[in-house]
């Protein structure tokens, strides 16, 4: 590369999680085996959702897109990772690259606006049992799901085109296992105000928006769940909720963590392990979450594993 007249980067390198030949072998089988429960857990879960009418609900149609989303989002990084340790060769093109980013933007805005929307959910069905089937109508749910696509989409492209118009020059190590956004940032020898601007103005509102949605939500039901005068009441109340609130903890957790705190505050390697975390870890844990503690989707995944070879879904 010639620092005169900065040449620009066709390619980057991703470093992974490890540079020890040995740790990565490890880290291929644990990755490979993550990948493969998240994707068939949550594949069992839209199956279950979709072959028991009980569960045609609005909670569980957003179930059933936030498990769909969850596979698109761990298949947006883990497979090229994969992929870079069979064949050795860590590279990811300039515009496959930003491809990445672009997927990966997009499929998380869309996993916060569906916690949201599932908050929502648990609020109208805690706080107005009554008025429940005439707020949450299906034309509601197809209303909330198109915004959550829309919005997400739109922020994702955003973000992606502000980055084409940086230069990347000199160093082309990304210390990640796929190309995020902040990393990348890092990167750029021109001037990225206006992408950092992007990603704590216009570009958080995906993300701290909705988590402000789901702790407004959370607030109300709480209230309300003290007024109930029985604690087995109380209990029966909060349990519909306790497996919505651990994954939003997990969710928002880790990528607030990483995006929204001082960089000085973290190292690469954090960062890394804490996206292991909301990329992988959190949507492997989706369907156990949702599944363990739920005695209807109990029952609709037993039904779909005694169903009769042949049955139409």
């Amino acid at each position: 590369m010639e620092e005169g007249n900065h040449s620009r980067i066709s390619e980057f390198i991703l470093l992974g999680l490890s540079d020890q030949l040995e740790q990565e072998r490890i880290l291929f089988l644990v990755f490979l085996l993550m990948y493969l429960i998240t994707g068939l857990g949550n594949l069992l879960i839209i199956l279950a959702i979709r072959t028991d009418s009980h569960l045609h609900t609005p909670m569980y149609f957003f179930l059933s897109n936030l498990s769909l989303v969850d596979i698109c989002f761990t298949s947006t990084t883990v497979p090229k990772m994969l992929a870079n340790h069979v064949s050795g060769n860590k590279m990811i093109p300039y515009s496959g690259c930003l491809t990445q980013v672009f997927f990966f933007i997009w499929f998380a805005g869309i996993d916060s606006f569906l916690l949201t929307a599932m908050a929502y959910d648990r609020y109208v069905a805690i706080c107005a049992p009554l008025h429940y089937s005439t707020v949450m109508t299906l034309r509601v749910c197809a209303l909330l799901l198109m915004v959550s696509w829309i919005s997400a989409f739109v922020n994702a492209l955003t973000h992606a085109v502000l980055l084409t118009r940086l230069s990347f020059c000199g160093h082309n190590e990304i210390p990640h296992f796929f190309c995020d956004l902040s990393p990348l940032l890092k990167l750029a020898c021109s001037d990225t105000f206006i992408n950092d601007l992007m990603v704590y103005t216009v570009g958080a509102l995906p993300i701290i928006t909705p988590f402000i949605g789901i702790l407004i939500s959370y607030t109300r039901i709480f209230v309300a769940v003290l007024r109930i005068p029985s604690v087995g009441g109380k209990w029966k109340a909060l349990s519909t909720c306790g497996s919505h609130l651990a994954v939003v903890s997990l969710f928002y957790g880790t990528l607030i963590g990483v995006y929204f705190s001082p960089t000085s505050t973290h190292t690469a390697q954090e960062d890394t392990a804490a996206a292991v975390m909301y990329t992988v870890v959190t949507p492997m844990l989706n369907p156990f979450i949702y599944s363990l503690r739920n005695k209807d989707m109990k029952g609709a995944l037993k039904m779909l594993f005694t169903r009769k070879p042949g049955l139409a879904l």
